[in-house]
This record gives C-alpha cells, structure tokens and sequence, in this order.
C-alpha cells in the first residue's frame, strides 16, 4: 500500500499511452499539485514532456505538433474548459484523463464537441489526491466543518478524494468510524453510499481479511497538532511550513536568490528521505557528514586537465557535483534557520512544558511553569498561547484551575484579542464534552504503574514523550480490543481476524507526528500495512486556522437557526 507509487504509475502510464513523440500536460490547479507532488519537472522531461499548461490558461499557442495529456479533476469548470478547447483544438491529438469518476453525460458532451476527431481515449485514473509520503496522503482542503457539521461541498469533495484512493490501492474495505463524530458518520456513509453505486469499479480480487477503513475526528485529539516538533520534516512544516513538499524561505535573513523557495522530497532528495523521521540532533550530525563528504569530492581547484580522459572524467562527474551541492546548501540553509528559531524562540524549554502538559499529571508543577514562561518577554505570542490551550485542554475541569488568570497573564504580554478568543474556541472545538474517547490518560492503578516503569527506563527523549491519541486507537485495532461501542462498524457486518491492511483518515486533518507513528507501525508490526490521510496536514499555524473556521462557522450557524444576531445580548 504506497500511495506515491499509486500515483506515479497513473502519471507514467498516462505518458505511455500517448506513444512517442512531444507532449504537452494540460492540468488544472489540483492535478498541477497532484502531479508535482510526485514528479519533479525535468524526471517528467525525460519522458518527452516538454510543456506543462493550465486548461483555464487563456493565452496559450496553437502548437500542432504537440500530443495533449490532459489530466483533469472531473469538476464542471474543467469540462466546460475541455469542451472550448476541443471545438477549437490546439494541439494535434487529446488523451484525456480525469482523476475521478466521470458521469455520462458529460462524457456525452465532450463527444458531441470533438467535431474534428482529436480525442484518441479518455479515461479514468484515480489520483485525486496528493500523496505526501508513500503511506501518507492530504486532500489539501481547510475549513471542512460549520461547528459540528459538514461544510456540504467539501463533505462531497472528501468522499471523492478518499473513495479516489481506495481505487487508487484497489480496496474495498469495511468502515469503521469515531461514534461521537457526526462528521464521521457522515463520511463513512457517502463513501458506502459510492462504494455501493459504482460496484463494478470497487470489485477487487477478495483477500482472506477484508481492508478496513478507519475514519477519525480531529476533535478527538486537539492536543497532538498543538505541539511542537523535533524531527525534520514535521519540524520543518511546524516552523517554516511545507506546501507540496516546497518551503518558502524569502523571509530567512539574508537568503541567497536561488534558495528562496526550495523543495524537499523524498523521491529525489536521498539525504532528506533518510532523515525524514531523525531528530534534531541527528540531522545535526549527518549535516555535519554531508558537508565533510561534499568537501572531499569538491573538485580541486588546481586539479591538472591535462588529458582528454582527465577532462571527460570531470564532466561525467561535473552532475552529480552539481547536484550534490545543490542538496547540500539547501539542507544547510534550512537546518539553519530551524536551527535559529529554536534559539531565539526559546523553543526546548516551551517544547519540555508542552511535553510536561501533555503527558503529565501535575497540575501545581504546570500551573507555575506555564506563569513563568508567559513572563518571558522572549516567548512568542503563538507560543504563549499554545501553552495556555494546551493547559486549558488538560486542567479543563481541574478546581483549582488558574485558567483566568493566565488569560491576564496573555493581555499583560500584549497578545492580540483574536488570539486570545483562540484559547476558548479551542476547548469548545476539543475539550471533553467533545472527545468521545479519553484523551487525557486516567489515572487508575494500571496506568500509574505503566507510567513509573516508563520512567524506570527512562524517556528516550524529554522533548518527544508524547505519543499520538491514534497510536494508541491503532494499537487497540490491530489487537482486536478497539471497541465496537466507540468506533461501531457501517453496516451489520464486523471483522473476525486482525486486520491486514487498514486506512485511517482524519476530518479536519492529519500530522506528520501521526504520520511518524504510523510509520513506525509499518516498520514494527508484522503483516499490518498502515496508510495515513487527512483533509489536510496540519502544523500549528494551520490548525488554529481551522478551529477558528470551525467555530466561527458554527457559532454563525447557531445565531441563524435562533433567528438572531452575533455578539447581541
């Protein structure tokens, strides 16, 4: 199950297809993403790709000589846009390929356009979504919900993405889905509802245990997105924000022009693929190696070329030169500037309070360290209030609770009003009158005791303790003990055996923390194959983003139904 290559094989087939000869790909905004996600332009080249256009660009060139690969979501707009573009046709031939499920009628109307017989196939090819890692994948899609419910055109945007790769991983699984989530009541069934109507498509080779489809809600775990990361690719999406694997780095202090933008990927960046899941400190070490092996295979500058061999060994090597040096200012650039923020945020000691809050019970320890970390003129105002969320999500109903008093404390710092109303919106999004399942551990005689043999060994690292609310749900599914009464099945039949191969999708999005334990569950566990999705990746930033869509929408929505208006006593 590797949604990546899922993705890549549809791209190389669709490339294939058009048989040899110049090509251009026609895209619209969702596949140019989808696409560049997986391939990178000159990989792309090499297949005789030499041109890469937007079906909704207005000022293209007739260009006859070139084959079109079109690959389009199957929205409205790109059919109209295909159905101009066939009645007066640039290029000298049309593959056309949608990333979804295509209806008739609008297959009828692309026929009744192609007046002079451009289009040699259409087709349907499942990568409707973006394949961030080969056992993670992101619907980019933000703001799915209006307080508890579906925003009504994403929940239908969803299921295409979601039902897209089970076709795309040729499964047709079983649903289970989070009982206290409406949200996810709702998606399972649209799924079902899909999986249902279009049987022939979802009539995949039956395997001994039926694939199982696990769909979350983020409310459940408000606590994992909030908190700061320490290994590289989800510490470089919470601090400087990853976007289709590409970071904007024009604000870092004095960045050199080349380095503004830069792309991180796995597929083609060997060095970021073996430190995707490493720690700080780690990738400290093996930057060190990387630039100490840079230096000796850096051509000498007195290197003598005095042979006709001499020369052509320098320019066979010359690419790889090149391209090692390219990896190696990139990587130093970025790791620089983590580097930076962590010291002028005072980020070790936030990150060890968020950790304390997250995985500890002691509410005198954490009411002083949060007071004092609030007076730190150095700890940003995100930061401030990310611990303040974070206390208010632990100590919810704790009776000596100085929740409003470190509210002063944040307008004593001079945090801006929106920021403050965050930390309210935050409980109501995921406190506990929300969560279906205990987020914050009881404290009962078993876990007292698992907790003082964990310390007995010691925590490999203060700065990560936490563990994900999902390795824990996932922990309990692959043993057979996740019960039905919490995460019920759709439909009145249920798993005997230990599921083999389960996707999870989380409403109002993923983490790479998340991503690292279903990682680590695919390494460790036996026979279990795990994939990731979500509506989206979140980092901080983005999350408080999408509580605060949530409840803004939720809260709309209430004051119509009551027939008032906001804000009006």
């Amino acid at each position: 199950m590797n949604v990546t290559l899922a993705v890549k094989q549809y791209i190389s087939k669709m490339i294939e297809n058009s048989g040899p000869g110049m090509k251009v790909l026609l895209m619209d905004k969702e596949t140019t993403s989808i696409v560049s996600v997986v391939y990178t332009q000159s990989e792309i080249l090499q297949k005789e790709v030499y041109l890469f256009e937007r079906i909704d660009s207005q000022n293209r060139d007739n260009m006859k000589h070139l084959k079109a690969i079109c690959f389009l979501r199957p929205t409205k707009e790109n059919v109209e846009n295909l159905i101009q573009e066939l009645r007066r046709p640039k290029y000298s031939v049309y593959f056309i390929y949608f990333s979804n499920v295509i209806s008739k009628s609008e297959i009828k109307a692309l026929a009744e356009a192609d007046e002079q017989e451009v289009v040699a196939e259409v087709q349907e090819f499942y990568g409707d979504f973006i394949a961030v890692n080969p056992h993670l994948f992101s619907l980019n899609l933000s703001g799915v919900a209006r307080g508890r419910s579906w925003e009504p055109t994403l929940l239908s945007r969803t299921t295409q993405g979601l039902t897209s790769v089970l076709l795309a991983l040729k499964k047709c699984p079983m649903i289970r889905y989070q009982l206290s989530s409406d949200m996810a009541k709702r998606l399972g069934e649209s799924v079902k509802q899909i999986i249902t109507k279009e049987y022939e498509l979802f009539d995949f080779r039956k395997t001994e245990v039926p694939p199982l489809l696990l769909i979350l809600d983020r409310s459940d775990d408000a606590i994992t997105p909030l908190l700061n990361q320490w290994t590289y690719q989800a510490m470089v999406h919470e601090l400087l924000g990853l976007n289709n694997n590409r970071i904007d780095l024009s604000r870092v202090p004095g960045i050199s022009k080349d380095l503004k933008e830069v792309v991180l990927s796995a597929e083609n960046d060997e060095f970021y693929a073996n430190n995707l899941y490493l720690n700080f400190g780690e990738i400290g070490t093996n930057i060190k190696n990387l630039m100490e092996d840079f230096q000796k295979k850096k051509p000498k500058e007195q290197q003598k070329l005095e042979s006709i061999s001499d020369m052509k060994a320098f320019v066979d090597n010359y690419p790889q030169f090149k391209k090692m040096s390219g990896t190696v200012s990139k990587h130093v650039t970025v790791v620089g500037e983590l580097s930076r923020l962590v010291s002028e945020r005072h980020l070790m000691e936030v990150s060890e309070l968020e950790q304390e809050l997250a995985c500890q019970n002691d509410h005198s320890s954490a009411s002083q360290n949060v007071r004092r970390l609030l007076q730190n003129p150095r700890v940003s105002e995100m930061d401030a209030v990310r611990l303040v969320m974070l206390y208010a999500l632990r100590y919810e109903r704790h009776s000596s609770s100085i929740l409003p008093g470190l509210m002063e404390e944040l307008n004593r710092k001079g945090v801006s009003e929106r920021h403050c109303r965050m930390v309210t919106s935050m409980v109501e999004y995921g406190g506990k009158r929300v969560r279906g399942s205990d987020l914050i551990n009881p404290q009962d005689a078993v876990a007292i005791t698992k907790q003082f043999f964990k310390g007995l060994k010691g925590v490999e690292n203060v700065y990560t303790q936490h563990a994900p609310l999902l390795q824990e749900t996932l922990d309990q599914l692959i043993k057979g003990r996740l019960k039905d009464s919490q995460f019920p099945y759709l439909g009145p039949s249920s798993l005997r055996d230990r599921p083999q191969d389960i996707i999870v999708f989380v409403i109002g999005g993923a983490t790479y923390e998340e991503a690292l334990a279903i990682y680590n569950l695919n390494r460790t566990v036996p026979g279990v194959r795990i994939v990731l999705g979500g509506t989206t990746i979140h980092n901080t930033k983005s999350f408080l983003e999408e509580v605060t869509l949530t409840a803004g929408a939720g809260q709309a929505e209430r004051v119509q139904r009551a027939g008032g208006h906001p804000n009006r006593r």
